[in-house]
């Protein structure tokens, strides 16, 4: 990215404001890439632990297989999924406050006596193979947050900060050798003004 200028002093104050404003905010950014990535982190760890619940619960009630012929299709249903939103490092998450089920009505003595534990167990799963895809998405949200960041950190360090510095730096070399030809200017009109008046 080339960064436009003019060779005054105008340009140099407003380059100057541009470039103070990128410094203060490098190492905002900086903190904000690192709470991110490991928020990242956390939620992956999460992810991976309530895949794991998930898998362990279902390999608990494999001996219950047979049985789940036996259940009512419809007997269990999610009624709503209640949302909040958080902020973490200036990003908006949704997190999940509660999983809402309904239970149609059934007869305990016309069921099996394992229909309430069955129940029970469907609610367990549903609920943590919800909470686990919300955490995914807390994941994904916060990852593409991150890797934008990133990219800015990377903007700002590699590309803008170095490149206001080098047209500051062209600015003043200017201004300087305009001065310093202004100040020999000076000095050969007076040299010729005084040897003007010695010879009058």
């Amino acid at each position: 990215m080339a960064i436009k200028f003019q060779f005054n002093k105008t340009s140099l104050n407003d380059l100057n404001k541009q470039l103070k404003v990128r410094l203060r905010a490098l190492p905002t950014l900086k903190n904000k890439e690192s709470a991110l990535r490991m928020e990242v982190k956390r939620a992956k760890n999460k992810v991976q632990e309530l895949d794991d619940a998930l898998t362990t619960k279902i390999k608990n009630y494999e001996y219950m297989v047979s049985l789940w012929g036996e259940f009512e299709r419809n007997l269990v249903i999610i009624e709503d999924v209640k949302l909040g939103r958080i902020k973490i490092a200036g990003v908006k998450i949704p997190i999940l406050e509660e999983v809402q089920f309904k239970v149609k009505e059934y007869s305990v003595f016309s069921r099996p006596f394992w229909y309430t534990e069955g129940v029970k167990i469907l609610q367990e799963m549903a609920s943590i193979g919800i909470e686990r895809d919300f955490y995914y998405e807390k994941m994904r949200l916060l990852d593409y947050a991150r890797k934008k960041t990133t990219q800015k950190v990377n903007l700002y360090e590699k590309v803008q900060i170095p490149g206001y510095e080098n047209a500051i730096r062209k600015i003043k070399r200017f201004l300087e050798d305009e001065e310093n030809l202004s100040k020999s200017a000076m000095k050969i009109v007076k040299k010729r003004y005084e040897n003007a008046e010695v010879e009058s």
